[in-house]
């Protein structure tokens, strides 16, 4: 299989160097329209099946099966003709997009304001040994900037390119080509190609098996749901002695299987490692993803444990990214960890947040997971929160580390959530009537988008007023001595490690 074959040379405000996706992508493209007309064809198909029926006789279907083709060539030759089109170019400060038939488009990716960078791979693209590059800027929705498709190698070597551009480095020039002395008059030397950026190396920390990640996703409260969804259905059926009256239960029941599907299907192989240019994610079954989260551009990290994970004690670990979408990417790509055990929770944060600013991590990690009241040295909600929250109001806490701000929450619904001061972006409080009654009030640090929303209940109202002016302070400080985006910029810079947790005895080995 050969590259996009061209790289253009042409010039748009002093671009240079346009390059085209691979040949193959209007063919990987092109079946969606088919499909999609495939699909509203079931459907209608569904609601008057007699006359569907009817159909598949004389030359109605011949005149059915030749409008499907008409569209799907259709689809495909839109396809074609929009690769025709799409260019991309790399510079030393952004990445460029030109898309359009008729409206035309230049995006734009600042590579200093790049928040992740993934390498996707879908079943049909994975058997003909392409990939998509995805491009997470910080910009709000829609800043995402798709490449599809490349070559899985190129991928993977500009994914390497951008990270390094992102995080200060430069090209390599190469020397010029030696010119031929003949005696004759001396042909201009060709100009120098920049060495490619090599891949960095990296160090595997933990990787998820497969029966774990089966065992806790049927151990989710999903699964108990669609049990009972189940049993309703037979039961409605044998008391009514009319199945179509569990009909109405189908819905419902495809919604919890394809819940439990998902979670499977998006954790599967999921492995992490630690590199230069930041934390590497692998994970996927009928999709493989591999992203690549530059370090210090995750804002939030949250450690989550539901009651059916209490006996094997896991924990999923989710983080807030600034630039990831919402909706199902949220839930794919914000994921540190699907089922962790306690040693690799902590694993999972020590790689986001090194230094938790305390001389006993292990033992403040421990009090934020499975701790209540003042244990580890948290400021707790006072005995009174027991009259709006009588379930869980001797776990709500806080705890100030002179690197962040650590939440924790749920006696039945574990969360653990750490917030580094640096990216704090904006407090608040929370007081309904009620808790105005009692003294109370609720603190609440917002994020960027995810699936992390810290926020603490139930404090004593005095409290939670001064630790909303001590954090706001703290915040303004971290941020005035925090270390610049591009990470590597220093010429040398040493190549990290994955963090090692302390010694403990739920510290699990980090490779």
């Amino acid at each position: 299989m050969t590259s996009a074959p061209d790289v253009e040379t042409e010039s748009d405000e002093g671009i240079t160097g346009w390059r085209r996706m691979h040949p193959v992508t209007p063919a990987l493209k092109g079946w969606k329209v088919l499909v999609a007309v495939l699909a509203i064809g079931w459907f209608q198909i569904g609601e008057n099946l007699k006359q569907a029926i009817d159909l598949m006789h004389g030359t109605a279907f011949l005149a059915l099966i030749g409008s499907i083709i008409l569209v799907g060539l259709i689809g495909f030759a839109y396809s074609a003709v929009a690769w025709r089109v799409t260019r991309f170019a790399v510079t030393d400060e952004a990445v460029h997009l030109r898309t359009g038939i008729l409206f035309r488009q230049q995006r734009q990716a600042r590579l200093d304001r790049l928040q992740a960078v993934d390498v996707v791979q879908p079943l049909l693209a994975r058997l003909v040994g392409l990939a998509e590059l995805k491009l997470e800027v910080a910009g709000g929705s829609g800043s995402a900037v798709s490449l599809a498709f490349l070559r899985e190698s190129e991928a993977e070597a500009l994914r390497a390119e951008l990270l390094a551009l992102a995080a200060g480095l430069r090209r390599p020039a190469a020397a010029p080509a030696p010119v031929v002395d003949d005696g004759a008059t001396p042909a201009p030397a060709p100009p120098a190609t920049p060495e490619p950026f090599e891949v960095a190396p990296e160090r595997q920390v933990y990787e998820l098996p497969m029966g774990r990640l089966v065992a806790a996703t049927l151990r989710s409260g999903v699964v108990p749901v669609l049990l009972l969804l189940v049993a309703g259905a037979i039961t409605i059926g044998i008391v009514s002695r009319d199945v179509s009256a569990a009909f109405a239960l189908v819905a419902p029941v495809f919604g919890g299987i394809t819940f439990v599907w998902s979670r499977i299907n998006q954790g599967a192989n999921f492995r992490a490692a630690i590199s230069p240019d930041g934390i590497r994610l692998r994970h996927g079954l009928t999709e493989a993803r591999a992203q690549t989260v530059p370090p210090g551009r995750v804002q939030a990290i949250r450690l989550r444990q539901g009651p059916l994970w209490r006996g094997p004690d896991y924990w999923r670990v989710e983080i807030n990214v600034a630039g990831y979408g919402q909706g199902d990417q949220q839930q794919r790509d914000t994921v540190l960890h699907p089922v962790a055990t306690r040693g690799e929770a902590m694993t999972a944060l020590w790689l986001v947040l090194p230094d938790l600013g305390v001389a006993d991590p292990a033992a403040l990690l421990d009090a934020a997971l499975s701790g209540k009241d003042t244990d580890g040295g948290f400021t707790a909600a006072p005995r009174r929160a027991r009259w709006v929250d009588p379930v869980g109001w001797r776990r709500h806490g806080v705890r100030v580390t002179d690197r962040a701000l650590v939440t924790r929450s749920g006696r039945i619904w574990r969360n653990v959530d750490v917030v580094p001061h640096e990216r704090t972006q904006s407090l608040g409080i929370a007081q309904g009537p009620v808790q105005r009654r009692l003294g109370l009030a609720s603190f609440v640090l917002h994020s960027t988008p995810g699936p992390v929303a810290p926020r603490v209940d139930h404090l004593d109202a005095g409290v939670a007023a001064a630790l909303l002016d001590e954090q706001a302070e703290r915040a303004r400080n971290a941020r005035a001595t925090a270390t610049p985006e591009q990470w590597m910029r220093a010429v040398g810079a040493p190549t990290p490690v994955a963090p090692e947790p302390p010694a403990d005895e739920h510290a699990g080995p980090a490779s």
